[in-house]
């Protein structure tokens, strides 16, 4: 009989925050019924020997593919996948210890719903960590609509019924090498959804950089999502926040930064980062058309 959850994570070289996920996996507090599938895009090392010893302990395939990005990756992971709910975590993610069962409470006593996002937070450990978490609470708040759903799509932590997608096509904008979650929200607002916020599945975001190595992810990355907000525009739906909207989300940012678990030193960090992916995006449409 397929499994009820299909946990999908594609992996590019970053083995050692996957081992934190695969743990987190198997710390669960109840016995759901789930696979997990691991997909290494192409990494320039191959799968670890401590990676592959959990095998002895979950229901692991490992799949690999030839480097094509996250987008292609998922794919090839849904292709592979068994299960009826199929869950994206990404491999620097830790799912609380009941997550996958308020998650499956969730999706059970929603049966006319499809797809569900579900609260990510940010470790709290560190100045980045506290920033993150910082952004992703007011930002979930914010989007957070009256009937219970979310404006808001992060492949950190989303879930989608398996009838409601096309395994062979895929669920995913291979061309889109950053953004696809975004895109993917895209796509279903054109189709008049949006995701079930299932606000007690909860999982934690890591971020084991310092913050002058996310300024630079966060240049590379605005540059690469470019693409994936392109389709957005073609459809006609407006995703980015308009200037107004991202002050006052700012606003609220500050005075959430009060609490002495964030502090406004993360404010700050939080505040750097942004701009510098603001910047950085508003130059994609200048390096495109040279």
């Amino acid at each position: 009989m397929p499994p009820l959850l299909s946990i999908i994570i594609a992996v590019y070289n970053d083995w050692t925050a996957l081992n934190q996920c695969l743990l987190s996996i198997t710390q669960q507090a109840d016995s759901t019924d789930f696979e997990v599938i691991v997909v290494d895009d192409g990494s320039s090392e191959t799968f670890p020997e401590r990676i592959r010893r959990w095998v002895d302990r979950l229901p692991l395939t490992i799949a690999r593919q030839a480097h094509a990005g996250i987008s292609t990756a998922r794919n090839h992971g849904l292709q592979v996948s068994k299960g009826s709910i199929l869950l994206f975590v990404d491999a620097d993610c830790r799912l609380r210890p009941d997550c996958l069962a308020a998650l499956t409470s969730t999706i059970a006593g929603a049966p006319a719903h499809n797809c569900f996002q579900l609260r990510i937070v940010g470790d709290s450990r560190g100045i980045v960590g506290r920033a993150e978490d910082l952004r992703l609470i007011t930002l979930q708040n914010h989007l957070l609509q009256p009937n219970g759903c979310i404006r808001y799509l992060n492949t950190a932590g989303f879930a989608i019924r398996r009838s409601h997608v096309d395994i062979e096509r895929g669920l995913f904008d291979s061309s889109a090498l950053r953004a696809e979650d975004t895109l993917l929200l895209a796509n279903l607002i054109q189709r008049g959804e949006l995701p079930l916020f299932a606000s007690d599945a909860i999982i934690q975001h890591d971020i084991p950089l310092s913050l002058l190595q996310c300024l630079r992810k966060d240049v590379r990355s605005a540059l690469l999502e470019g693409r994936a907000f392109d389709l957005i525009a073609s459809k006609g739906i407006r995703i980015r926040m308009s200037n107004r909207e991202r002050l006052g989300l700012l606003w609220s940012m500050w005075k959430a930064s009060k609490q002495p678990s964030i502090g406004r030193p993360a404010w700050l960090a939080l505040t750097l980062r942004q701009s510098v992916q603001r910047m950085t995006s508003l130059i994609y449409p200048f390096r495109t058309k040279r």
